[in-house]
C-alpha cells in the first residue's frame, strides 16, 4: 500500500518526529510505500520526501502549508492519507497536538487581562483555530486519532464530531530502548554531578510554561530538606526566568539544566523519578519512556499519558497543576528508595503494554478498514 504521511516540518527533539520516524521504520518493514509531505524532513532511505513550501509570515505559515500539501497530495494520490497537522488532505487525522481551542482555554485560565486579549487576538491562533475546524468538518475526513481519551472529548466537546469516528490509540515505543543499563546510567547521572545516593527528579520536554517546570522547582523547593534531591531539565526553552526562580527558592544549586539533547529518552535510564506537572498535554511520550525504564512518573490529569497510571501505585497523578504543593505531596512517596522501585517496576509493566508494534498494528487496521470500506 502506498501511504502518505504529513509533518509540517522535522525537529530531532520532537515527540511527534519521534513517533513518526518510528511508525515509518515499521510500515518499511511490513513492505508499505511511503511519501512524506512536509517543508522540512531529512531523507530516509525508502522514503520519497515530498518538500512542501510553507514560507511567508509566521502566522499564515501553517495555512500555506495546508493549502500546498493538498496540492501536492493530489497530484500524487496516495491509497490513503494519514496527517499529524491540521490539512485540508487527509483521510485519516492524528491529533498527537490536541485540541488547539481547549489548550487557548486552559492558558487563558491560568493568564492575565493583557495575555488574555493577546490569545483571544492573535493572528496565528485564529489561523489555527480555523483550520482546526475547517479540518473537522471536511467530508474527506474518514476518522480521527487521539492519543488519548482526553483529547477525543475535548473533540467531541467543542466540534461535535460523532464519537465513533474518533478512535483511541495510545503512543508507543521501542521497548528494547529502555533495558536497565548500569554502566550507562552511572556515565549519564556523573554528566550531571549525581551519584547513586542522589535523588533525581527528570523533567524532559520543550514549552517549559505548558509542561509545568515552574511548579516542579516548587515543589523541589518544599523537599530540600529531605535529603540529597536534584532536578535535571532537559528540553528547549528560555532558561532564565526559572534559574531566577531557583535561585529566590533557594534551590538553584539542584536545578540542572542540559538543554536539548538528542536522544533526550536515554536519560530516563538515569532518573528515579519523573515529573512533568503540565497544565496541558495529550499524551506525553516521554512519560510513557520513563515508565518503560522503571521510573515512577508524577504528572498531570491535564495529561493524557494519566490514564495509564494508577495513582500512589505506578506514580502520582496531580488534579491541579498550578498547586506545587500538590505536585510535591505525589513526589514525596517515591523518595523512599523501596517505594521508588516497586512503583517503577509496576510503571515499567504498564509501558510494556504499549510497544510500537502494537501501535503500528492498530494504525494499519485501521487504514486496512478505511481501503475496504471504499
Amino acid at each position: 500500500m502506498r501511504i502518505g504521511l504529513v509533518r509540517m516540518r522535522y525537529t530531532p527533539f520532537g515527540g511527534a518526529e519521534v513517533f513518526l520516524k518510528r511508525f515509518i521504520s515499521k510500515l518499511l518493514d511490513r513492505g508499505h510505500k511511503i511519501d512524506v509531505f512536509s517543508s522540512s524532513w531529512e531523507e530516509e532511505k525508502g522514503v520519497t520526501v515530498h518538500k512542501i513550501d510553507a514560507g511567508g509570515p509566521s502566522f499564515l505559515r501553517p495555512l500555506r502549508f495546508a493549502t500546498n500539501v493538498a496540492r501536492e497530495v493530489g497530484r500524487v494520490r496516495p491509497d490513503i492519507t494519514l496527517s499529524l497537522e491540521r490539512t485540508f488532505s487527509q483521510e485519516i487525522y492524528r491529533a498527537g497536538d490536541g485540541c488547539h481551542r481547549e489548550w487557548l482555554i486552559q492558558r487563558g485560565r491560568r493568564s492575565g487581562a493583557l495575555k488574555r486579549a493577546s490569545l483571544a487576538f492573535s493572528p496565528k491562533h485564529k489561523v489555527l483555530l480555523a483550520l482546526e475546524e475547517r479540518l473537522f468538518k471536511s467530508p474527506g475526513l474518514k476518522a480521527v486519532v487521539a492519543n488519548s481519551n482526553r483529547v477525543k472529548d475535548e473533540i467531541i466537546r467543542h466540534y461535535g464530531l460523532p464519537a465513533e469516528k474518533i478512535c483511541v490509540i495510545y503512543n508507543g515505543i521501542d521497548v528494547a530502548s529502555f533495558e536497565p543499563d548500569d554502566a550507562e546510567r552511572v556515565r549519564l547521572r556523573k554528566s550531571f554531578g549525581a551519584d547513586e545516593e542522589t535523588v533525581v527528579c527528570l523533567f524532559t520536554g520543550s514549552g517549559f510554561e505548558r509542561k509545568g517546570l515552574s511548579a516542579a522547582i516548587r515543589a523541589l523547593a518544599l523537599l530540600k530538606d529531605k535529603g540529597d534531591r536534584r532536578l535535571v531539565v532537559i528540553g528547549k526553552g528560555s532558561v532564565s526566568p526559572y534559574l531566577e526562580e531557583a535561585k529566590k527558592l533557594g534551590v538553584s544549586d539542584r536545578v540542572v539544566f542540559m538543554g536539548p539533547v538528542e536522544g533526550a529518552s536515554r536519560y530516563c535510564l538515569a532518573g528515579d523519578i519523573f515529573v512533568l506537572p503540565t497544565i496541558y498535554e495529550p499524551f506525553s511520550n516521554a512519560c510513557l519512556e520513563a515508565m518503560a525504564a522503571g521510573l515512577p512518573v508524577v504528572t498531570t490529569r491535564a495529561n493524557g499519558a494519566s490514564e495509564i497510571l494508577i495513582d500512589g501505585e505506578s506514580g502520582g497523578i496531580v488534579e491541579d497543576p498550578d498547586n506545587h504543593e500538590e505536585v510535591a505531596a505525589k513526589i514525596e512517596p517515591f523518595l523512599d528508595k523501596s517505594s521508588r522501585l516497586t512503583a517503577g517496576r509496576l510503571a515499567r509493566a504498564e509501558a510494556l503494554k504499549h510497544p510500537m508494534e502494537r501501535t503500528v498494528g492498530e494504525f494499519l487496521d485501521l487504514i486496512e478498514g478505511l481501503k475496504d470500506a471504499r
